[in-house]
């Protein structure tokens, strides 16, 4: 007869999402792992698998959870411009309990060039963010209060490299000042 869980396994892949968030896929070890998700080693393995598996699970739930939050902070918001500088801010100015920076930028600079299933997943991710870029530009090319001599869909990558730095610059300094000024900059280049 199988055993039940003991844990949750949604809290549990909550708990292995930051320590791979703060420390990185390569400096995470399995004890880091177990002692972080409060859970044996066994368990770990029977649940999510290898320690890859689990980080693939992670970025998925991460990558859902962004995106999710990015949809919801846009959604209603009548003003593309508007819309947009909620992205940049969201970026910028997280809540205190979550690690800095981002997972998937701390992925694709650590593990893309060598692990396709990861630089799949970055790149999917990346992609829907720069969908969602296109789109409100569009949006806003129609309401007439954005500028059509940009091609939006240049426009959105260009945007998603800009929302990419500020998720590195996050990572590296403290001054909210700095960080205003960044996104009020990038918000310029939709003048």
């Amino acid at each position: 007869m199988a055993r039940s869980k003991e844990f949750d396994v949604d809290n549990v892949l909550g708990k292995a999402m930051t320590i791979f968030w703060q420390q990185g896929y390569e400096k995470t070890s399995i004890q880091d792992l177990v002692s972080g998700m409060g859970i044996h080693k066994r368990s770990m393995y029977d649940t999510f698998g290898d320690k890859h598996t689990l980080y693939i699970k992670v970025m998925d739930r991460y990558a859902d959870t962004v995106a999710g939050k990015l949809e919801s902070r846009t959604e209603g918001v009548a003003s593309a411009r508007e819309a947009i500088r909620l992205i940049f801010e969201a970026a910028a100015f997280k809540e205190s309990s979550e690690p800095k920076g981002c997972l998937l930028v701390n992925t694709a600079v650590e593990l893309t060039n060598h692990d396709p299933e990861a630089a799949a997943r970055v790149t999917a991710a990346f992609q829907n963010t720069e969908q969602l870029f296109e789109r409100l530009l569009r949006q806003g090319q129609e309401s007439g209060e954005l500028t059509r001599s940009l091609e939006a869909a240049d426009m959105a990558a260009y945007l998603h490299n800009a929302l990419v730095g500020l998720r590195v610059l996050v990572k590296t300094t403290e001054d909210a000042g700095r960080l205003q000024t960044v996104i009020e900059m990038t918000l310029k280049a939709l003048e």
